[in-house]
């Protein structure tokens, strides 16, 4: 690793190649996803690590102040992005992001990538984590599980691997009368409608108008997004909206309205978001989000069955770890701030017919 190099990059086009030429580059990584929650109060770093003149890890970080205290995190989501079965090559990539913790009197560094728990590879990553003072996080930003389907078959393969009911759903769809049509800029507001609708119907918490016409709309401005709507007799049922990146889809966002649920619209809207995927040189598609438990006492069960019925293998990752730079903050801001956290909610939603839900359905 000692021509390893590290150093910062301040060009978009450069870092897409970059992300493009390593394995498995997630959306939460990209360019466009750092320029978002710059515009939600947090600031981006984009580093990238190479090798004779080959990328071989990149990390966008995020950096944000914990209210008013004097204090700040710093947060890689889905990342870094790197060969994990490297083990020397992540060494050297978590020495960098610890410096760069203690250099930015961060009170610690978060990450969370996909990395395979009931893996060899996984099982490795996590102990180089321990060895070096990394730490479970208590808070998973993000699911810590997900769905991917293989997108590699062809289509009839793939509708042959669902569960007969999806399958069938997906035909009664199409028979009773249910389009689906790609959406657009001019749909934003037709989207959040829908979305505020299933929030209210299945309770759980949204963020305003403002925060989803920037996520939505920048990457559909980007061409990294496309919303699906499904209609019937030009009445809109319910969507989708795909995040787009290499060669995976995700499926991120949805939401479907009490009319015409009958007709099974959504089994039809998951099956042209597959098609549209695969079109588009997709190989897999992440269903995003998993329970941690299989369990039917589980908020997200129902979600994960339907997920499931289209073929999709549920996929458990090692979750997040924190590097601490200073153990007693540390536990203090992890044993402090949940219920500081959780007064915040109940003073915000006291008087609604709300409660939280622990996820809401998309990143963070």
């Amino acid at each position: 690793m000692a021509d390893l190099r590290e150093r910062a990059v301040s060009n978009p086009r450069e870092w897409r190649q970059a992300l493009e030429a390593l394995p498995t580059p997630h959306i939460l990584q990209t360019w466009e996803w750092g320029a978002f929650k710059e515009r939600r109060g947090w600031r981006a770093a984009h580093r990238l690590w190479e090798e004779g003149g080959t990328v071989r890890a990149a990390a966008l970080v995020l950096t944000r102040r914990i209210g008013r205290l004097p204090a700040q995190v710093l947060y890689a989501p889905k990342g870094p992005v790197l060969d994990y079965g490297d083990l020397p090559l992540l060494a050297r990539v978590l020495t960098d992001l610890e410096g760069l913790a203690r250099r930015e009197r961060a009170l610690f560094v978060k990450i969370d990538p996909d990395v395979k728990a009931d893996s060899p590879q996984g099982e490795h990553v996590v102990e180089l984590l321990r060895r070096r003072g990394w730490r479970p996080s208590p808070e998973q930003v993000q699911f810590r599980n997900t769905l991917l389907l293989d997108l590699t078959p062809e289509p009839e393969e793939i509708l042959a691997r669902m569960k007969s009911k999806w399958r069938y759903n997906v035909r009664l769809a199409g028979r009773r009368g249910v389009r689906v049509r790609t959406g657009g800029l001019e749909d934003l507001p037709l989207l959040y409608r829908m979305y505020r609708e299933t929030s209210r119907r299945d309770r759980f918490v949204i963020r305003p108008k403002s925060y989803y016409r920037d996520a939505w709309g920048s990457f559909i401005k980007a061409g990294m997004a496309q919303p699906l709507i499904a209609e019937v007799e030009g009445e809109p049922v319910a969507m989708v909206i795909l995040f787009h990146f290499g060669r995976r889809a995700w499926y991120m966002y949805g939401a479907s309205r009490a009319l015409h649920r009958e007709r099974m619209p959504n089994h039809l809207l998951q099956w042209e978001a597959i098609r549209w995927a695969r079109a588009r040189g997709c190989t897999v598609y992440d269903l995003w989000g998993a329970p941690d438990a299989l369990d039917e006492s589980d908020p997200m069960w129902g979600v994960y069955r339907f997920k499931q019925g289209f073929g999709a293998r549920l996929v458990r990752h090692i979750g997040a770890y924190d590097y601490p730079t200073s153990r007693p903050f540390y536990w203090l801001y992890t044993a402090a701030a949940p219920r500081l956290l959780a007064l915040m909610r109940w003073r915000h939603w006291r008087g609604q017919d709300v409660r939280a839900a622990s996820e809401e359905g998309g990143p963070k």
